[in-house]
């Protein structure tokens, strides 16, 4: 009977491990800005909602969202990414301390050009994606990353812009900007990023 026993934990455990095995991390590619969108959403935007929605493949579009090919190399430089982030060209990313989601003083104009944009072009909308370092779970980085969406999402309000134009996604610590793991590359990779639709 204990040879039983014995055989079926060891059957048992080796077989947790291999399924566990399978549970690792995803490999990331780093920043490749292809200018894929999520389709439009059902409009709830509930709280709590942290998966990506995906839609129909727009490829061949650029980071702005029109045609033209590749990416302008200056594009994929560190220079750009710094300033740009995966923003659209006419938005401004804003930054976040560590494990922190809310906004801080100096990252107040990036967020009232952005608002002002949005407010001279009424007709364009806008997904805010959150992002994070790769410290901590992926669990808690994707919730996370959607505080920082929601709280951007939340003084866009503020300012003026109606809800119904604006969508948020987290992406935690999925989409690494830079994959260092110095102090400089966490600070870049915590941020959100406003893309036009």
């Amino acid at each position: 009977m204990h040879t039983f026993i014995r055989f079926f934990l060891a059957t048992t455990l080796t077989c947790t491990v291999m399924l566990l095995g399978g549970c690792g991390p995803k490999p990331v590619s780093p920043y490749a800005a292809t200018g894929n969108t999520p389709a439009e959403g059902d409009g709830s935007n509930r709280l709590g909602n942290i998966t990506e929605e995906t839609g129909p493949s727009q490829e061949g579009l650029n980071s702005t969202g029109r045609g033209g090919g590749s990416l302008n190399a200056d594009q994929q430089s560190d220079a750009y990414k710094r300033e740009h982030g995966r923003s659209s060209p006419e938005m401004k990313p804003i930054y976040f301390a560590y494990d922190q989601a809310t906004i801080k003083g100096e990252q107040l104009p990036s967020m009232e050009h952005n608002g002002n944009y949005l407010k001279s072009n009424s007709g364009r909308r806008v997904l805010i994606e959150g992002n994070t370092d790769a410290r901590g779970t992926n669990e808690y980085n994707l919730a996370l990353g959607e505080r920082r969406a929601i709280s951007a999402k939340t003084y866009l309000r503020e300012f003026g812009i109606e809800e119904s134009r604006i969508r948020t996604v987290s992406y935690g610590e999925e989409r690494p900007l830079f994959n260092g793991s110095s102090e400089d590359d966490y600070a870049q990779n915590r941020r959100a990023d406003f893309i036009l639709e």
